[in-house]
């Protein structure tokens, strides 16, 4: 994936309300319809890019503090997020990453709900290396019926 980060494919910071404002004027209604790809980068702002994109590139090949999918609303003509996950297979992010991503959304003037929408489980099977998204609150590895640890593990070798 790295190798295919160009900055013009990079996802669209957003440091502030009137960021925000900017960007979502170039958008047409089909476009604002659709979740987004987003990142909170490593300095804790928020980049966003078509749904479509691969979060990796969406944070320009860098390590995030949050990635995954979110959509957006108006409510009381103020921009609202309308969903978000944590659902980022280049990232895997725990769903503690919440914390920075409310951080990114508060600094861009967004309003959002107090948690992820849906959240998504990734574990990595100490057994056989292979990551597993966990359904059910089944911690066992889909590869090799391993057991997979409670805590997220994902980054760790």
């Amino acid at each position: 994936m790295r190798a295919l980060v160009r900055p013009e494919a990079e996802g669209r910071s957003m440091r502030s309300a009137a960021d925000f404002d900017d960007w979502v004027s170039t958008l047409t209604a089909v476009e604002l319809a659709e979740p987004f790809t987003f990142v909170v980068d490593s300095a804790g702002v928020l980049r966003l890019a078509p749904r479509r994109s691969e979060h990796v590139i969406c944070a320009g090949g860098g390590p995030v503090l949050g990635a995954g999918e979110m959509s957006f609303r108006t409510e009381g003509g103020r921009w609202t997020v309308g969903e978000v996950s944590n659902q980022s297979t280049g990232y895997c992010p725990d769903v503690s990453s919440w914390a920075a991503v409310a951080r990114a959304l508060d600094a861009a003037g967004i309003d959002h709900p107090a948690g992820f929408t849906h959240e998504v489980l990734f574990r990595r099977c100490p057994a056989c290396d292979q990551l597993n998204i966990v359904r059910d609150e089944h911690f066992v590895c889909v590869f090799c019926d391993e057991e997979l640890p409670q805590e997220w593990n994902v980054d760790r070798p």
